[in-house]
């Protein structure tokens, strides 16, 4: 069963605990790493949706959103120009 996000960064926190006071066994260390490269997917996800999604403007009100934004932006349909 898939953890959530809050679920996952609670477990590695309390395995970052635990390694401080006691050490890891392998299996933890396994654990471990495989709950840090799933956070850091989603992470990674969530942030290039965030600036894929974003428009940039200057404090004068013109558009400067990369031109490689903008075509990930049309081929989603966020932009009609």
């Amino acid at each position: 069963m898939a953890q959530q996000p809050q679920e996952r960064l609670d477990r590695i926190n309390e395995l970052a605990r635990k390694d401080k006071e006691f050490g890891l066994t392998e299996a933890e260390v396994a654990e471990r790493k495989a709950l840090r490269e799933a956070f850091l997917k989603d992470f990674r996800a969530g942030f290039r949706e965030q600036l894929e999604t974003t428009a940039f403007y200057t404090k004068a009100g013109k558009e400067v959103t990369p031109e490689k934004v903008r075509e990930i932006q049309r081929k989603r349909g966020l932009r009609e120009d």
